[in-house]
């Protein structure tokens, strides 16, 4: 017995030994869990090269600061069909006993606010078809929003609401954020406003082929969109991508989803092109577009080999528009180009963004490979669609366009074809009431209100001062005749 005392005695002592060690080195501290986290949170000092040089990012400052200048935007959607009465008609003129059937829907977005009274921006496919538009700002009051104008080249449109002292955003710069950059999405995705998620720049000057498909017309689509991986679902349209200051840098889009939904894919519009298209429309009703009038690829392997380039840096010239600016300029089929001022462009995606910030009549410097290897300084006046650099004025502008839609004279041809003496052919449509009521590009107005259409300027006057109904006959390309009625 007394031996077995003996045994336990030394046992006991032996493992106070390396206890007392163990607190005399450590300070007298037992905290096993303490030891642990920390053996975690220190590192060696040979190994500090792998700790962060900087603090976390704290996104709390941003969000407040942008939180109250994204607005939800919704929008009721009327489609009319006009039923005619061939018996009311014969007795009592045309449109007379007719029938008016409305289908319904309804949509939602987001949108930015960018001046204090009123003018928010949002995408073009957000508010397209709408027939009403109403906006509710962050601390729910809500205002009936009309459209300033839009567009679909670049998916972006204008809208005012009649406010004062609201909360804008201020606007960044989008030329200076880079990949890996931290970003934040403000908007108000499946209706639940208010909602911010974070995520980094995915890539810059990303071209998706959207714009094109989407609007399914002719258009000269501008994609250069910021890519990131912040959390963007249907509603976040036409909400705002900022930077860690709260400054807008971007207008969110689209999303690449196999489902609709979030798959860490989302794309924004630079803010630079945004800023030049918001100013465009907020002063003149219509983007004042330059071209350089080129045909233009990336640079692949292929290219490279076929034209004996030294590497693959820059744009491709496939060729030159006959008139257009660059070939005015001197540039050719096979040159490339390097930059647009001093800013590299190595895809057409960006040389497609630095030149839909410039109007007609801006000189852009381009730096220009030659095919013999050379690199030359090229001044170039940009130019319209239609070859001009004057720029088109507000009031050219009014008597042109009216509700959205763009008119044009009819040719001797084309009354000839249509079997009439008197009508305006709508040349274009974006964003309004025309094309919220089903009509499309080719159709020709005849008559308002069973007032002859002779010319251009006496529909748009009519349309762009009338307060009260309307009733437009319509000629169709096929020559069918329909009638559409409605409230201005």
């Amino acid at each position: 017995m007394n031996n077995n005392w003996k045994l336990i005695g030394m046992g006991f002592l032996g493992g106070l030994l390396p206890l007392g060690a163990f607190l005399l080195f450590n300070g007298g501290s037992i905290s096993g869990h303490t030891d642990q986290y920390q053996s975690f949170s220190t590192v060696p000092a040979h190994r500090t090269s792998f700790m962060p040089s900087a603090t976390p990012t704290d996104f709390i400052e941003a969000s407040e600061n942008s939180i109250n200048s994204v607005v939800h935007v919704t929008t009721k959607v009327v489609h009319t069909t006009f039923q005619r009465d061939p018996f009311q008609e014969f007795f009592y003129g045309p449109g007379a006993g007719g029938r008016e059937f409305k289908q319904y829907g309804s949509g939602s977005g987001s949108g930015v606010i960018v001046s204090a009274d009123g003018y928010i921006v949002t995408n073009n496919h957000v508010i397209e078809n709408a027939s009403e538009i109403e906006v509710i700002l962050n601390d729910n009051s809500k205002y009936v929003a009309k459209i300033v104008g839009s567009d679909p080249s670049t998916d972006i449109a204008v809208l005012k609401v009649e406010a004062k002292n609201l909360n804008p955003i201020p606007l960044g710069n989008s030329d200076d954020i880079r990949v890996g950059e931290w970003v934040l999405a403000v908007g108000n995705p499946f209706n639940l406003t208010s909602t911010v998620t974070a995520g980094i720049v995915s890539a810059k000057a990303r071209n998706i082929n959207l714009l094109a498909d989407r609007n399914k017309r002719e258009i000269v689509p501008i994609e250069s969109f910021i890519q990131t991986d912040a959390a963007v679902n249907p509603g976040n349209s036409g909400g705002a991508l900022v930077n860690t200051r709260g400054e807008l840098v971007g207008i969110n889009t689209a999303i690449a989803s196999q489902t609709g939904s979030y798959a860490g894919y989302s794309f924004a519009v630079p803010v630079n092109l945004v800023r030049k298209v918001m100013s465009d429309l907020i002063d003149y009703g219509v983007v004042q577009r330059g071209y350089l009038g080129v045909q233009i690829s990336d640079i692949n392997q292929e290219i490279k080999e076929k034209n004996n380039l030294p590497n693959l840096k820059g744009v491709f010239v496939g060729g030159v528009v006959e008139g257009g600016s660059a070939e005015k300029a001197g540039l050719k089929e096979g040159d490339v180009i390097l930059k647009v001022g001093s800013k590299e462009v190595n895809s057409s995606a960006s040389l497609q963004e630095e030149i839909g910030k410039g109007r007609p009549g801006d000189k852009v410097v381009l730096t220009i490979r030659k095919k013999n290897g050379n690199e030359e300084l090229l001044d170039v006046i940009l130019r319209n669609s239609a070859g001009e650099t004057k720029l088109v004025s507000k009031e050219e502008v009014n008597k042109n366009v009216a509700l959205g839609a763009t008119f044009a004279e009819l040719t001797a041809k084309e009354k000839k074809e249509l079997n009439t003496e008197y009508g305006v052919k709508i040349k274009s449509l974006t964003a309004g009431k025309l094309q919220a009521l089903g009509l499309k590009e080719g159709m020709v107005i005849t008559k308002m209100n069973n007032e002859v259409v002779k010319s251009v300027e006496q529909l748009t006057t009519k349309l762009n001062t009338g307060n009260t109904g309307v009733l437009l006959e319509i000629l169709t390309e096929s020559g069918r005749k329909e009638y559409v009625g409605f409230g201005l």
